[in-house]
């Protein structure tokens, strides 16, 4: 039984009935062929619609007024050729009654009305305590009540021994004849046997192994820990993902709705399969169902690699679509990039409808949900490591916000294309600014050569080194460990970033002054083999007026020193961190007392610097940033 509360749009029509979630998602499809019953029912404030299917599944569509259902009943009746039937609620509480099976519903009558009805499709256990009561435990982390507040959890039926819907003799009362077409119809200790199995199967979300069980009118996933069952109707689409460098493939089945473990829901299922298994599988159907129910969707016999086994039966017992890589590739040829996701390292597949990070937490942004991209340096400043490494910004219509973190520096250019062909608005790089321009400020280290546009990318760029990156070769997965950052100590993310682009800008202004060569990032044996490590810095006029400070920086300056003292022990790149996430947080009324400074002392830079140029007196005043 599936209850659809969820709004979208119903379409029906001569070929049967379709629903759309609205938002996108889950797509319902009923050929008029498929349906058995219709049925009308009012409920409190509307009309409700059940579409009941000849395999056992049942639709509820509520929402109808009471001027559709005889514009509904007159066009079903002419083009599906059925009459809905006039269901009526019992309000009146009683909890004696009939019960009445109709397929795999069992219907509680007050009278002649309907009380409730549930499915027994997912009841999981029964019992009979003592000799009069039926217990039933239902399936708790399915996909049936995945998506509403409150579930049914058990439910016990009295049947008297004067009964005589369910008549039974001396050795065997009524409530054990009820119990016996209980466990007959429910998904009790499998009933239905599933027709293909997958031993051991590596499920990374939810975690744990699992035998997966392809059954005629559900999907099992039984584990030492957890039991599920899904119902193929709720599986929208399938992804089959190979990871860059490794010996395992993804196999991703999204969820709607999804399955639940406790309070957590689940809408990725994340399979991990070894890529070069080959298996042989014969399916446990009849030849009739094979040419008759599965014609040209499912084969006798398969024999192949595990995964594609594994999507191609489910494909076709579900008639879900599957999504493999599209034209992106990576700078080793793979399909996705190495990333970070809320403190986990996953690798991020952009797909030709949109990105997903797997495997933990797994994250499906469609193209159409993006409002822009943005690329920024990853994290702070002053350390080299940083410098090799980029963060992407995902910033979507509904304002949420994705940052993927620590993606290598030589995968920019195959992202950046695949993004721009895309048609996605980047948002600091302007309307003007090419490709070329944007990957000369990633891998040209000249100050001269600087994308003014790239602020964001290029802040906080160090020395960096001239040297090529060396080929990046994924880690072993891990099932998601907190990423390691470098490690080193790293300034303030903005701080710093700010006074380099200032260096950058005014670099080509400013006079070139005499000065010592510093010896910091210098070889011991000398200049020429510390040459071709590290280029040399432009020298700089020690005269030059004080560069101006940013808004962040003066914020910085007056919070640092709090911050450590309530977190005493936080590391100098932590500090910095946190700090950027605080300034980005805050609104603009509480910005404006730093940027009012950050004007006031753009304006002393200004004055100062054209009395320097005009080789008037030079008044370096400190605006309290450190050299």
């Amino acid at each position: 039984m599936s209850d659809i509360e969820n709004p979208g749009q119903l379409k029906v029509h001569a070929g049967g009935i379709a629903w759309r979630k609205q938002g996108g998602g889950k797509i319902i499809d009923v050929d008029k062929a498929d349906i058995a019953r219709v049925t009308w029912m009012k409920v409190p404030r509307a009309y409700q619609l059940g579409v009941r299917l000849k395999d056992g599944l049942f639709y509820k569509f509520i929402g109808f007024r009471e001027q559709d259902v005889s514009n509904l009943t007159n066009y079903i009746q002419k083009n599906i050729g059925l009459t809905p039937e006039e269901k009526q609620l019992s309000v009146t509480g009683h909890n004696w009654g009939e019960i009445d099976i109709n397929g795999n519903m069992l219907t509680f009558l007050v009278g002649s009305k309907q009380a409730f009805e549930v499915s027994l499709a997912d009841v999981a256990q029964t019992q009979l305590q003592g000799k009069t009561d039926v217990y039933m435990e239902f399936h708790v982390d399915d996909t049936t009540g995945a998506t509403e507040k409150d579930s049914l959890m058990d439910l016990s039926f009295h049947i008297p021994t004067s009964n005589t819907q369910f008549v039974g003799d001396e050795n065997r009362p009524p409530a054990q004849v009820f119990l016996d077409t209980i466990v007959s119809l429910a998904d009790v200790g499998s009933s239905e046997e599933p027709f293909l199995t997958f031993e051991g199967i590596a499920i990374l979300t939810p975690r744990g192994r699992h035998s997966v069980e392809l059954h005629l009118s559900f999907m099992r996933l039984q584990g030492l820990a957890n039991d599920f069952k899904i119902q193929y109707a709720s599986i929208v689409r399938l992804f089959l993902l190979p990871k860059s460098n490794q010996p395992h493939t993804f196999v991703v089945i999204t969820l709607d709705p999804p399955i639940r473990k406790g309070q957590t829901l689940y809408p990725h299922i994340v399979i991990q399969f070894e890529t070069e298994y080959v298996i042989e599988k014969n399916l446990l159907l009849s030849e009739e169902l094979l040419s008759t129910r599965f014609k040209d969707r499912l084969e006798p016999s398969y024999k192949g690699l595990i995964h594609e086994v594994f999507i191609k039966t489910l494909r076709g017992i579900s008639g879900a679509k599957v999504t493999r890589p599209g034209s992106f590739r990576s700078c080793q040829d793979g399909y996705a990039v190495k990333s970070s996701l809320k403190a986990e390292d996953g690798l991020l597949y952009p797909l030709e409808k949109g990105f997903f990070f797997l495997p933990k937490p797994p994250t499906l942004i469609l193209h159409d949900e993006i409002d822009f991209v943005e690329f920024e340096r990853h994290g702070a400043g002053g350390s080299s490591v940083s410098s090799h490494y980029f963060d992407l910004l995902v910033k979507l219509k509904n304002d949420q916000e994705h940052l993927f973190r620590n993606i290598q520096r030589n995968e920019y250019h195959n992202l950046f294309e695949f993004i721009k062909a895309k048609g996605m608005k980047i948002l600091n790089l302007g309307g003007s600014q090419t490709t070329n321009g944007v990957t000369a400020a990633l891998h040209d280290d000249d100050d001269d050569a600087v994308d003014p546009h790239l602020e964001r990318i290029k802040n906080a760029a160090g020395d960096e080194s001239d040297e090529e990156d060396e080929d990046f070769v994924a880690e072993k997965d891990d099932g998601g460990s907190p990423t390691d950052d470098s490690g080193e100590e790293e300034s303030d993310a903005t701080e710093s970033g700010e006074e380099k682009k200032s260096s950058i800008k005014d670099s080509k202004k400013e006079a070139t002054g005499v000065k010592a060569p510093s010896a910091k990032g210098k070889s011991r044996d000398g200049d020429e083999e510390g040459s071709k490590k590290r280029k040399p810095k432009r020298k700089k006029d020690p005269n030059a007026p004080k560069r101006a400070m940013s808004g962040f920086m003066f914020f910085s300056n007056a919070e640092r020193e709090n911050l450590k003292k309530g977190n005493p022990g936080m590391s100098f790149t932590d500090v910095g961190r946190a700090l950027g996430e605080r300034w980005k947080k805050m609104t603009a009324e509480e910005k404006d007392p730093y940027e009012s400074m950050a004007r006031a002392d753009t304006k002393r830079y200004r004055e100062a610097m054209a009395d320097y140029k005009s080789g008037g007196p030079s008044t370096n005043v400190d605006s309290g940033a450190s050299d």
